[in-house]
């Protein structure tokens, strides 16, 4: 089964995917997680450039969103690096509005707050009455790399705490954090990151989107079917395992909670602030954010989960064009728990 034979998968986007022979399963990396550091990290390169123009083209021709301002600032991060935020606000605003604390994609390795699938994403949360805040982080590879974990989370905290620092000068009522895929994994283990630390009240809520979470790629966990059932669809638990040995080359953080939260215990979550976990039916990392949506329950927090049906990883995100009643739901959902809290 291939994502165009799946009666599952929404008819719209297995047009989208068709026009980038995305609607197949994907080839075979031509490295995996064991072969030479340096090799790994040349493919996840070329991967990069590949996934930039995509999303240039995905992103292509679309109206540009009206009343939104766009600045940036450069901070100094905990590792003594620079940290640029792009800072997204409606303008003409009055009084205070919540602030979306966006931490981009990309398996914590590659892509960049800039390009055109985080701009649009920004931009348009902005356009419905937020303040949206992207964290340009360190990756374990391409063009930001190579930096493994926990360079990438440090430069999210550095973010978060200047922005917690400016809420007034922002015009921040609360700050939510936000991530899709490895942006996602980051976010949470953020929010787990502020509570060992005593930080949580910079956080007021987490919005986790198709959250990258396990670690569980080489050697798949059976308990995550969709692992199996949706392998090769939009890209392989081969290409997930490659992501992961390079976020953590030496495999010695396999049970660290801020590397992969799902393994946070039970412990670990109590007390953290309200979660939403979206998935995508059609995902391989679905049923990773499922468990993970399960064990905040069980820890006691609030929270909520939603899927959206006949969609692959990130889809509701990146087909704006070919699905725009989607892509519009979902950042009504962002929006609405943002106003929530």
């Amino acid at each position: 089964m291939v994502l165009k034979t799946d009666p599952r998968t929404d008819p719209r986007l297995a047009a989208a995917l068709a026009a980038f022979d995305m609607d197949v399963a994907p080839p075979p990396p031509p490295v995996g997680p064991d072969s030479p550091l340096q090799d790994r990290l040349d493919f996840l390169a070329e991967v990069e450039m590949a996934l930039d123009g995509f999303h240039d083209a995905i992103f292509s021709d679309l109206p540009p969103v009206e009343n939104v301002e766009r600045s940036t600032h450069t901070i100094k991060g905990v590792d003594g690096n620079d940290v640029h935020l792009y800072i997204h606000q409606p303008k003409q605003a009055t009084g205070l509005l919540p602030c979306v604390y966006h931490i981009h994609g990309g398996g914590m390795v590659v892509l960049e707050a800039t390009g055109s699938n985080c701009e649009r994403w920004r931009n348009e949360l902005a356009a419905l009455g937020l303040v949206v805040i992207g964290v340009e982080f360190r990756n374990g590879a391409g063009k930001l790399g190579n930096h493994p974990f926990p360079s990438g989370l440090h430069d999210c905290q550095s973010g978060l705490e200047w922005t917690f620092q400016n809420k007034a000068e922002l015009g921040i009522s609360k700050i939510i954090v936000h991530g899709e895929s490895g942006g996602a994994n980051l976010g949470l283990a953020l929010s787990l990151k502020s509570k060992q630390e005593g930080k949580l009240e910079q956080i007021d809520g987490v919005y986790a989107m198709c959250p990258y979470v396990s670690g569980a790629y080489k050697n798949r966990n059976p308990s995550l079917t969709s692992l199996f059932e949706n392998e090769e669809y939009f890209f392989s638990t081969s290409m997930l395992a490659i992501l992961a040995s390079v976020y953590d080359p030496e495999g010695s953080n396999q049970d660290n909670p801020f590397c992969w939260p799902l393994k946070a215990e039970l412990e670990t979550l109590q007390g953290l602030p309200p979660h939403v976990v979206s998935v995508n039916e059609l995902d391989p990392l679905r049923d990773e954010g499922m468990e993970y949506y399960r064990k905040l329950l069980s820890a006691g927090v609030s929270a909520y989960s939603r899927m959206v049906m006949g969609t692959c990883h990130c889809a509701d995100q990146d087909f704006r064009k070919a699905m725009p009643e989607v892509f519009a739901a979902t950042i009504r959902d962002i929006q609405g728990f943002a106003y929530s809290l």
